[in-house]
């Protein structure tokens, strides 16, 4: 038995791992979706002061309440900022932490430092004026399959601007994880930011790679495929 922790991107809750947790758990796993605060069924909570802290603390919360060690910790997409940031606080409880088409920061970085200024210039002006709010991407530049674009459309809420603009300031954790990292590349949308990482790490010996061939939803695009690899990571 081993005990996943699946931590969503910017827009998202824990319900886009509906598919992935489903399959882990029949087969007998321990599996947990926690949704950040602000977004999916705690959108209610959204206030303009949410940042990238509080979903660090989200997670952390989770692990410390339900008393989880020795876990999988997977980010997907923005949740590659909020896994980092747990995973640098307490390595000793990460069995493997896994990058699912994510950002991948370096210490005092923030997710705006990967993309392009004039996308975030464009996301500023539009959280400025939305009281701090960003408005869902359309589920079709994310390249998800077209039976399931109406739903992911449905379930995204805006997300918290300073998530993206405050800077990650790591203390050293992420180099005493026990074991290598992973990063999972979906190469239908190589016009993502996610390629950048993809690129530096296929070659990083402290790192294991794999591609997909779907668009930026692996968990909702090919479910069995993101479960076959976690299961052979883990």
């Amino acid at each position: 038995m081993i005990t996943f922790i699946l931590v969503h991107g910017a827009w998202h809750g824990g319900w886009c791992y509906k598919r992935v947790a489903e399959r882990l758990r029949t087969q007998g796993h321990v599996v947990y979706t926690p949704t950040n605060t602000g977004l999916g069924e705690r959108s209610h909570l959204f206030h303009r002061d949410i940042n990238l802290e509080t979903h660090i603390t989200d997670i952390l919360n989770v692990i410390t309440w339900e008393e989880l060690n020795d876990f999988v910790l997977v980010g997907h997409s923005y949740g590659g900022m909020v896994v980092t940031g747990v995973a640098d606080r307490i390595p000793e409880k990460v069995r493997r932490l896994v990058y699912l088409d994510a950002f991948v920061p370096e210490d005092g970085k923030c997710q705006m430092d990967y993309m392009p200024e004039a996308q975030n210039e464009a996301l500023r002006a539009y959280a400025a004026a939305h009281d701090n709010a960003l408005q869902p991407i359309p589920a079709e530049n994310f390249r998800v399959n077209e039976n399931d674009v109406a739903w992911v459309d449905r379930m995204c809420v805006p997300h918290p601007i300073h998530t993206f603009d405050q800077p990650l300031k790591q203390r050293g954790g992420i180099a005493k994880l026990r074991d290598r990292r992973i990063f999972i590349w979906a190469k239908g949308r190589a016009e993502a930011p996610f390629r950048q990482f993809y690129d530096v790490l296929v070659t990083d010996e402290n790192w294991i790679t794999y591609t997909v061939p779907c668009g930026h939803e692996i968990m909702i695009d090919m479910p069995d495929e993101l479960v076959r690899i976690l299961l052979e990571v883990a």
